[in-house]
């Protein structure tokens, strides 16, 4: 947690006021036994009325500012524990976002999502215990042993051996669970993960009627994460017992040796009553140290999880340039490009180029796993590629910032995402500052005029979680649209009218081809008929490119451009 201190900065009264009052009301709390032994030892023993009556108005008027000061510290220390997790939540959430999709698949989407919701918390309540108790619990315990010590120091050591038998049991527990928390952690992950699978895959699941062995499978997961908590919990629960075996000894001893010598006279009955009652605020303490130590243990787990996170830098540095296309210079290029992803036997892409002017389309088909949308992902520089360059405005895509590059290139993928709002909040995703007019222009190149005009409310319609209230077709169409306000230099629209009809996918192109005359369009598509009528065709067959050309240059010069237009053409269709 040691790491996390910066997200302390700027509160340095909370982390002062909150734990010096829990201090002050730990010693106004010592004060108590000492005011008890005089009650005893003076007012009762001398039947004085008066005394008792002024000294328990005095314990009175303590217990109402101990209860003032401890209201006041635990308020300071609930506003800094909050601040400290909102802005380590805000600090983790940027990083992630800041992180390529090589990071977060290695780091795993369902741990981070562990990470930044239940793993911040953990850290949370942990700092908010640690400034309520960090200073008061050991403040008390010790002063007890101190003022044990004060009264009498027999009964003094007594107490002492009793506390640090209890403190080793505290720490001894803290080494053996801090890493089986973590552990706990991790199968909360698997958990995540499992629950997030089949909510996403809910419709397969059911069609193939699989809820039964899902629903074992994740009971097995659960189950083993429970035994996992179980058997820390099993640790964790001795910590009380033997803490109050330790302590309850020393009281035994305490009562033994003070009835010996109050009765030789070495020590009053109020003296031994503060003596019992010291021995008492010492085992609260104790356990709440315990207590402590146990939500820290968790609490460092957490914060390891965390800064496990951070330290993971974005293996895509930012560039330092802001976009200058040249004139003259292609609006997009691969120049002998070759890409493996992490861990791959070979390549996914290999000795790819081609160059697409302004205003210029290219179509980019092939087989399934040839590499269509590895392409998109380098476009976008979702990853970097192994050789070779992609240049975007004549400019290497690693020189720009990612700012400047997403705000040439746009890409719209297979898999269309919306999110909860309205259509209108959804479209100004693409420009912030678009009007009506401009997203009602996108709307209608995307062909999603009747979407909209469908829905109540027209661009203020509701758009429910992950646009589920939208067929896919219609979230394609809007994604789309989406994209299209933005006016890119660059679109690239991998397979993104898949869910759309033959006659609506035409509409498409051609309304593109018409309202976006300046911008360079990139179709990746299985169908050729999506692609054929572009001004280049790049063809690609296992990551490798075999051809490149028109689509009659491609029907004379390239065999699996012809098997492809033979398995989805007529011959009248191929040549038409």
């Amino acid at each position: 947690m040691f790491k996390l201190r910066r997200y302390l900065a700027g509160h340095v009264a909370e982390c002062v006021v909150a734990p010096l009052f829990k201090m002050l009301e730990a010693l106004l709390q010592l004060l108590v036994p000492l005011v008890m032994a005089q009650v005893i030892d003076v007012g009762i023993a001398n039947r004085d009325a008066g005394y008792v009556l002024a000294h328990g108005a005095l314990l009175a008027g303590v217990g109402v500012f101990a209860w003032a000061i401890s209201v006041t510290a635990q308020y300071f220390c609930s506003r800094l524990a909050a601040a400290f997790g909102t802005a380590l939540r805000n600090d983790l959430f940027a990083h992630v976002l800041s992180l390529s999709r090589e990071d977060v698949e290695r780091l795993g989407r369902a741990s981070l999502v562990t990470r930044l919701t239940n793993d911040t918390q953990q850290v949370q309540d942990g700092l908010n215990m640690f400034f309520r108790l960090i200073l008061r619990s050991p403040f008390v315990t010790l002063g007890t042993v101190v003022a044990a010590f004060l009264v009498d120091g027999v009964e003094g050591a007594v107490l002492l051996v009793a506390v640090l038998v209890s403190f080793g049991l505290v720490m001894g527990f803290m080494r053996v669970t801090t890493g089986r928390y973590r552990q706990i952690q991790q199968g909360l992950d698997e958990v995540q993960l499992r629950v997030a699978e089949n909510l996403e895959g809910v419709r397969v699941l059911r069609a193939f009627r699989q809820e039964d062995a899902e629903r074992d499978a994740f009971a097995a997961t659960a189950a083993a994460v429970r035994d996992r908590q179980v058997r820390t919990g099993d640790i964790s629960a001795l910590v009380n017992p033997l803490t109050y075996a330790a302590v309850n000894c020393g009281l035994i001893a305490l009562l033994w040796f003070g009835g010996v010598r109050v009765n030789v006279g070495n020590l009053t009955q109020g003296q031994l009553v503060a003596l019992v009652s010291y021995v008492s605020q010492a085992l609260v303490e104790l356990l709440k140290l315990t207590n402590l130590i146990v939500l820290l243990a968790k609490a460092s787990a957490c914060a390891r999880r965390v800064n496990e996170v951070f330290d993971t830098r974005p293996t895509l540095a930012d560039g330092p340039l802001e976009a200058e296309p040249a004139a003259d210079a292609p609006a997009l290029a691969f120049d002998d490009v070759c890409f493996a992803y992490p861990g791959a036997g070979g390549d996914a892409l290999s000795h790819v180029s081609f160059s697409l002017a302004p205003g210029a389309t290219l179509g980019v088909i092939g087989g399934t796993g040839s590499g269509k949308s590895t392409l998109a992902s380098l476009a976008m520089r979702f990853y970097d590629v192994g050789s070779g360059a992609v240049t975007v405005g004549g400019q290497d895509v690693r020189e720009l910032s990612r700012a400047s590059l997403r705000g040439q290139v746009s890409l719209v993928e297979q898999g269309a995402t919306l999110f909860s709002g309205t259509i209108a909040s959804n479209l100004r995703w693409g420009r912030s500052d678009a009007g009506d007019d401009d997203l009602a222009a996108a709307v209608a190149t995307a062909q999603a005029s009747g979407v909209v005009e469908g829905k109540a409310g027209g661009l203020d319609a509701e758009v429910e979680q992950f646009g589920r209230n939208f067929s896919g077709g219609q979230r394609q169409r809007l994604t789309i649209a989406r994209t299209l306000v933005r006016r890119p230099r660059v679109l690239v629209l991998d397979d993104a009218s898949s869910a759309l009809d033959f006659a609506t996918d035409a509409a498409l192109r051609r309304a593109i081809a018409r309202d976006c005359a300046g911008t360079a369009v990139v179709t990746i598509s299985q169908r050729v008929t999506a692609v054929r009528h572009a001004d280049q065709i790049l063809v690609l067959d296992g990551g490798r490119q075999v051809g490149l050309g028109t689509h009659e240059e491609l029907l004379r010069s390239c065999p699996v451009y012809q098997e492809i237009c033979a398995s989805q053409l007529t011959e009248e269709e191929v040549v038409r």
